[in-house]
């Protein structure tokens, strides 16, 4: 027995899919969905090159930790609701560039800036836009370096470039952020003041930290202090 139509209330009315149309629908989501998997694969592949070439070549590992994550269908649908972006693919791939990212935990912070540069000196990634949370902290604390570039992929059907999210961090301060997601999911965003200014001292203080090992780091190989982006 075919299982019966499906209603839909829009802003037009009431819409009926079919379990045909809704099965269509859904392939195309996935197959939406699938170029920033491929893209995410690009850019993991990029970073893990560097990472291993590295640790072979100069005997040190400036990266502790990559994780990585496509947006959830439930995710994307509820950004693309709450910004008010017309939900076709072409306008979602234009103006959402986090559906894919990568997380890259450095031991100190000049890896962040030397990462960001390696990666994208490459001739095939394109920057579209960065936001140097190191240089210029968050109001509350947070540091981080973020940047969105493009990636080609190319599929049976030719090339598409695909925008992935790449966040630079050190281990201190990625303990602070997901401390912090925890703390505003707890109270749903609505953080008392006491623990916000708490949270502001805890970041400060993992800054320091960062500053002193990383002089401590230098001092131990033999470096002298010298700009951030020098490799």
């Amino acid at each position: 027995m075919d299982a019966p139509p499906l209603a839909v209330t829009t802003d037009e009315g009431i819409a009926t899919f079919s379990p045909e149309q809704l099965r269509a629908m859904r392939d195309e989501f996935q197959r939406f969905l699938l170029d920033y998997q491929f893209a995410l694969r690009e850019v993991e592949t990029k970073l893990g090159i560097l990472r291993d070439e590295f640790q072979l070549m100069h005997d040190y590992n400036p990266i502790e930790h990559l994780s990585s994550r496509v947006k959830s269908a439930d995710s994307l649908v509820e950004k693309v609701v709450r910004k008010g972006i017309d939900p076709s693919f072409a306008s979602i791939r234009a103006h959402i560039t986090d559906i894919a990212g990568v997380r890259v935990t450095t031991s100190f912070t000049k890896d962040a800036y030397r990462l960001f540069d390696l990666l994208t000196q490459q001739d095939d990634v394109t920057v579209r836009e960065v936001k140097d949370y190191i240089a210029e902290p968050k109001a509350n604390g947070y540091k981080s370096l973020h940047a969105i570039v493009e990636v080609p992929v190319f599929l049976s059907t030719g090339r598409v470039s695909v925008a992935v999210e790449v966040q630079f961090r050190t281990i201190a301060m990625d303990f602070w952020a997901s401390l912090e997601h925890k703390i505003y999911y707890k109270y749903d965003g609505a953080v008392p003041d006491g623990l916000l200014a708490e949270l502001k001292d805890a970041a400060d203080s993992a800054a320091l930290l960062d500053a002193r090992m990383e002089r401590l780091h230098g001092e131990l190989h033999g470096q002298r202090p010298g700009p951030l982006r020098a490799v």
